[in-house]
């Protein structure tokens, strides 16, 4: 058994509260199987004892909440074909359905770097804490892979077509981009964070989520501007075409510093993943169910460890640090329909969920 400052996660009891901690400050807590199987399990123990009122979920060192899942160990698996990458989605995804409904308040302290599966260990969470450090992205694109952990949910329902913007770029969201996005709730200094501990501690055994917002909301303040608000309407003339080569047109007939921005992130990423992410989130849209999103995300991430550009993706963002991918396809022209329908073959054993 290793010790507590050697565990990838910190499971602990203060008063009230039940606090898990990802103790990987050095690779920003991207999560590994292992974490993945414990905060499950501490979820088990937290809702069986009556004197719980409450779960926190926070990330140990200053840098962030947690940067996503360990890539390079995807990678490996991938090219090892050992089933790691596709065994660590299935729980990862089953852990953030289960977050979703988990029963008791479940409060994430979104404090720095929350990307990937950061997201998903947070924005299906019932109280969702950003702060003035909350750096939020979905930034797969970029690595030659897709929004994942539910996020072609999470994605279509933010206002407008920001969630098109946020899927296909992976730019980042700050504290009032996220609030105005609805995957956060309340801004709070991160000053204040092991206050908002101490007080979620106090609360009585029971307590509702309602009493849990009012909480939340005393220790809050004003998030400011969002930059996302300011930016909808260009983002909703643009972004709103079902075809990637329509938003890129839509884009360079734009002026503002905004859709120049965005197009020229949308031109570094994988042609493929674009098309691929697209038609995930116009999909996620029809969905009924979070759990319909999760099982077409892992039938697509299971095809994604045959594709080159995951490969290409995570050498040149994590092995060699070139930042130079080369994609293949290399153009969005190129890739058509035909390309993107395995990706989208339902999986023979889905979920259970």
């Amino acid at each position: 058994m290793k010790n507590g400052h050697e565990r990838e996660v910190i499971i602990e009891r203060r008063g009230t509260a039940g606090i898990i901690r990802l103790n990987r400050p050095r690779a920003l807590n991207s999560l590994t199987l292992d974490m993945v199987r414990m905060i499950d399990t501490a979820l088990d123990e937290f809702a069986d004892d009556d004197g719980i009122a409450s779960v926190v979920v926070a990330g140990e060192g200053e840098r962030g909440f947690c940067a996503g899942g360990d890539i390079r160990v995807l990678h490996e698996s991938g090219r090892s074909n050992s089933g790691l990458a596709e065994t660590f989605w299935r729980e990862e995804f089953t852990l953030n359905h289960r977050i979703a409904n988990y029963a008791k308040p479940y409060i994430a302290l979104m404090d720095g770097i929350t990307m990937g599966g950061g997201v998903g260990l947070s924005a299906h969470g019932r109280h969702r804490i950003a702060t003035e450090r909350t750096r939020l992205a979905m930034p797969e694109t970029g690595i030659g892979y897709f929004p994942d952990v539910g996020a072609t949910w999470l994605l279509p329902r933010m206002p407008g077509e920001t969630g098109t913007w946020a899927g296909l770029t992976g730019l980042e969201l700050n504290a009032a981009d996220a609030i105005y996005a609805g995957l956060a709730d309340f801004q709070i200094p991160s000053s204040r964070l092991p206050h908002v501990i101490d007080a979620l501690a106090r609360m009585p055994a029971g307590s509702s989520s309602v009493a849990c917002d009012a909480l939340l909301k005393h220790l809050s303040e004003e998030p400011g501007e969002s930059r996302l608000r300011s930016a909808q309407e260009l983002i909703d003339r643009v972004f709103h075409f079902d075809s990637v080569e329509d938003i890129a047109e839509a884009l360079g007939a734009e002026q503002d510093a905004f859709a120049v921005e965005s197009l020229r992130v949308l031109r570094t990423r994988s042609p493929t993943s674009l098309k691929l992410t697209l038609r995930l989130v116009r999909e996620g849209r029809n969905s009924a169910r979070l759990a319909e999103c999760l099982n077409r995300e892992l039938a697509a991430g299971i095809h994604m460890l045959k594709s080159a550009d995951f490969y290409e993706g995570v050498r040149a963002a994590v092995i060699d640090k070139d930042r130079n991918p080369k994609w293949s396809p290399s153009t969005l022209e190129a890739v058509d329909a035909d390309m993107i329908a395995p990706f989208l073959k339902p999986l023979d054993r889905p979920l259970a969920i």
